[in-house]
């Protein structure tokens, strides 16, 4: 999927070029728009998620939703220039901690079905936002991962709150702590997964999945997916507030910086 084949819808061209929205058949597909930095996540992406919810949940056209990433990745984590600039600006990182609360709690909170198509890696805010969809397709090549800590940052945005809830605490300790890949065959194991496919079938099998939630009753439909999420967001709340204020004192951290600095200049080689 390139991004030259993608028109975004003309209500969604606020969050373009980050998020680019688009209807195929019954079932609106946002795909993150950085393939030249496999979807690293900067400050606009951030912000695009951070709002596009809303605006999907008032838009009465949408019936489901699918997520993905344009070209070979679905995201690969945090944008390590953005890094820098939340480093040296604790009002701007202040802000992305705030807006990182927003994102989990609009995706937790988003009533209408949404769709993860993981094309390659899902890092950081993007192995969040797969793992809370309600259902996810994983190319055999693909995987989930949360880094944070492995950088020095406190996994305040999604990992330490809701992965316990998902797959028990001691295997969340293993891939929250130790910053372990979760790859698609381990994912069936640990039940994180709906369907595993070959790598360039994974947005016709998400897709297949959406168009399969429009057709059924949406009252029934959303209602039913908000009552099962009030069994993570009952739980997971008070763990995000603790994680995510952590999370902003991370980022002074020596060991952080140090990590960021040498990241930086390896990819500039």
């Amino acid at each position: 999927m390139t991004n030259s084949k993608i028109a975004t819808l003309p209500r969604y061209e606020e969050f373009a070029p980050w998020l680019l929205v688009e209807k195929r058949g019954g079932v609106h597909v946002v795909s993150i728009n950085r393939p030249q930095a496999f979807n690293a996540v900067n400050e606009e992406v951030h912000h695009a998620f951070a709002t596009i919810w809303r605006a999907l949940a008032a838009d009465n056209d949408v019936r489901a939703v699918v997520t993905t990433g344009v070209g070979k990745a679905f995201s690969a984590g945090g944008d390590m220039a953005m890094f820098d600039r939340l480093i040296e600006d604790p009002v701007a990182r202040q802000h992305q901690i705030t807006e990182a609360r927003t994102v989990f709690l609009e995706l937790i909170n988003f009533a209408k079905p949404l769709v993860s198509a993981v094309n390659g890696p899902a890092v950081g805010l993007g192995c969040s936002i797969a793992l809370l969809s309600d259902f996810l397709v994983m190319g055999q090549s693909s995987f989930l991962s949360d880094p944070h800590v492995a950088v020095g940052l406190v996994a305040g945005d999604g990992g330490a709150a809701m992965l316990p809830l998902l797959i028990g605490l001691m295997k969340a300790k293993e891939y929250v702590l130790l910053g372990d890949r979760i790859t698609a065959e381990a994912a069936v194991k640990l039940n994180l997964v709906t369907k595993v496919t070959s790598d360039e079938s994974v947005l016709d099998e998400a897709l297949a999945i959406g168009e399969r939630l429009v057709a059924l009753p949406s009252q029934a439909l959303r209602a039913t997916k908000v009552a099962m999420n009030m069994h993570l967001s009952r739980a997971a709340l008070g763990v995000l507030e603790y994680a995510l204020a952590e999370e902003y004192t991370s980022f002074s951290t020596p060991e952080f910086k140090e990590r960021v600095a040498a990241f930086r200049a390896r990819s500039q080689k």
